[in-house]
């Protein structure tokens, strides 16, 4: 966000996790994704590629030398009943600019194709839900000249859940009492430097920011029991992560007689403390339930109170022959980083008191190596081979939770990062009628972070689960897609993925991959309104790990239907208009579906992942 990360907060057993969404989508300016693994560019963790998201600057509403501008959006869903404003309005006072935004959303729970509306574990229609989402942004840039700018930018993101859980289990639960809470917090400050010369100085642009930024995520569950202990019953389960640091990019372009070479340079320097605590109330204070008491854990930490830092540095040079035509670009980067567990009490009391914990640090250098040619002012063909990593989290390291005689969870502090190699090959072709690209990649993963069972044992009767560092993993895959004018404002489109993960120890598939997916378009458009049909095929996913045919998904095919309409012209309002799922089929997002909790206790029905039947979006976008 805005050259920030968005760290993913996970317990890793209590079902507490979310972080990299904590933002308000309609509210940004921009949204990349830019695949491909490449360490030597994004950092650690761009193992297949990046989600790059940029809110509003003061000037992408202030163009044409206005002195203010605003931007309102507003729209429905009717897939969650959600309504959702938005509005920016920015100002400019000489060299200083202002921008002020707030958003809202509020819905209900996102509807699914179930049809057993009951109580107990059988459910498979949507839970009822209400939430609230709001979002702030204040940005101030302030211009010396028309090279140097300073930045202040300040933001804050809520959101708020209230769930009926009616598919709690029922021999647990009396029918109806339990209701989960989800509160999402974060906030973020940052002040930033940018110049953009004309190529006298050491850097032609540069880019350099300090930040503070803090997610929270918070899960209280609340419900009558009907096993021991009985009676009021509440669990209150929160992650927080605080991270801080500094980062900063630039860009230099020297010709050396025919030979061009554009320099780029990257630092991040990052600090972050990971705190995670899981509270409760009940009767396990009584006697009577003091065996049923024995399995439940509250009042603790899993995972230690970590204070992690790291270090990168990067380098890349675009060597450009031929008028450049001919681009290699080599680059390299070096990460370092290191987690210190702190010895809590909140944690002391569940680990044995003498054991240490053992601090978890490493390095790696990432280097690359990109070719591109221009056959002509229309084709460009390009290969790549990067490497990259990611560095394990906390909970991977430190996680410890037993209950005794059924299972445990056991974090491994030994993991060591994930390494992939990423091969890319491709073309990539464009003019006014046509636009298209066409890419092959395969990475090759050492050390992928997984979680395995390691079966039941005499101690623990449902599963004993470890994270592991899987020796060989391999993702490989294509994908294409096409833009095609056709006569008389007719046009189409057409793009296609499919990709394959396996151990290659084990010679077993990942869950983690989709089904082959295609979508193809047709639509018309004049200089005011314009419409389209979509077709969406996917294809059935059976390539799955082993004992796991709950992630196996059938094929599907939708059609949705999208329009938009200009009444007044470019100055009046954008309104847009979309029927998706036309035909009201039931289909799964395989990616959607849960493995086994770690109890060993099979997930809710499939049907209860199912995605939105036919259903429809109005969106109105005002530029002044």
């Amino acid at each position: 966000m805005d050259g920030i990360p968005l760290p993913w907060l996970n317990d890793g057993v209590r079902g507490v996790k979310g972080g990299s969404s904590m933002f308000d989508l309609n509210a940004l300016s921009t949204l990349d994704i830019i695949r491909g693994s490449d360490s030597s560019r994004y950092g650690s963790g761009a193992l297949s590629g990046i989600v790059a998201l940029r809110t509003l600057d003061p000037e992408d509403l202030l163009t044409e030398e206005k002195n203010w501008g605003s931007l309102t959006k507003g729209s429905y869903n009717s897939a969650d009943s959600s309504w959702h404003i938005d509005e920016a309005f920015a100002v400019r006072a000489y060299q200083t600019f202002l921008l002020f935004q707030g958003s809202r959303v509020g819905g209900h729970e996102r509807k699914n194709m179930g049809t057993v509306d009951t109580y107990g574990s059988e459910r498979t229609r949507a839970n009822p839900a209400d939430f609230d989402q709001n979002n702030l942004l204040f940005k101030i840039h302030q211009y010396f000249n028309s090279d140097h700018k300073v930045g202040f930018t300040a933001e804050r993101f809520f959101y708020n859940k209230d769930t009926h859980s009616l598919n709690a289990s029922s021999t647990t639960y009396a029918p109806g009492s339990v209701y989960d809470k989800n509160n999402k917090y974060r906030e973020r400050f940052s002040v930033s430097y940018d110049y953009n010369g004309n190529g006298d100085a050491i850097f032609d642009v540069f880019h350099g920011q300090l930040y503070w930024q803090k997610l929270s995520n918070n899960q209280v569950l609340k419900g009558h029991r009907i096993k021991q202990p009985q009676g009021s019953y509440l669990r209150d389960n929160l992650i927080r992560n605080i991270n801080y640091g500094f980062n900063a990019d630039s860009l230099k372009k020297i010709d050396i007689g025919a030979i061009s070479h554009t320099l780029k340079f990257s630092t991040d320097i990052f600090a972050s403390k990971l705190h995670q605590y899981a509270s409760g109330q009940d009767n396990c204070h009584l006697r009577e339930n003091a065996r049923g008491c024995a399995f439940l854990h509250t009042n603790q930490s899993d995972t230690p109170d970590t204070h992690s830092h790291g270090f990168s540095l990067a380098f890349e040079n675009e060597i450009g022959f031929s008028n450049n035509h001919v681009r290699i670009t080599p680059g390299i980067r070096y990460d370092e980083y290191k987690h210190v567990p702190q010895k809590t009490l909140s944690y002391k009391e569940i680990v044995d008191s003498k054991k240490q914990l053992t601090e978890n640090s490493g390095s790696h250098f990432s280097p690359k190596l990109r070719i591109e040619w221009d056959a002509n002012d229309q084709v460009t063909f390009y290969g790549q081979w990067a490497q990259a990593f990611r560095a394990p989290s906390v909970s991977e390291l430190y996680l410890t939770y037993i209950n005794p005689s059924f299972y445990y969870m056991a974090g491994n502090p030994s993991l060591k990062p994930e390494i992939s190699n990423g091969y890319d090959i491709g073309i990539k072709y464009g003019n006014v009628n046509f636009d298209g690209s066409i890419s092959v990649f395969t990475n090759q993963y050492k050390n992928f972070i997984d979680i395995i069972d390691k079966g039941p044992s005499r101690e623990f009767m449902l599963a004993r689960k470890h994270y592991i560092n899987r020796a060989h993993v391999r993702i490989s895959g294509i994908e294409a897609k096409t833009y095609l004018a056709l006569n008389q404002n007719f046009h189409s489109n057409f793009s296609f993925a499919y990709a394959q993960g396996k151990d290659l120890d084990k010679n077993e598939y990942l869950n983690s991959i989709p089904a082959l997916k295609a979508v193809i378009g047709f639509g018309y458009a004049q200089e005011t309104w314009g419409a389209d049909i979509m077709l969406t095929l996917a294809a059935k996913r059976d390539k799955v790990e082993k004992n796991s045919d709950y992630a196996k998904t059938p094929s599907y095919n939708l059609v949705d239907i999208l329009g938009w309409w200009e009444p007044f012209g470019e100055k009046g309002p954008i309104i847009r208009v979309g029927i998706y799922n036309l035909f009201n089929k039931k289909y799964w997002n395989a990616t959607d579906l849960p493995s086994a909790s770690h109890s060993g206790v099979a997930p809710p029905p499939k049907d209860y992942f199912s995605q939105p039947g036919r259903n429809f979006k109005v969106s109105l976008v005002q530029k002044f």
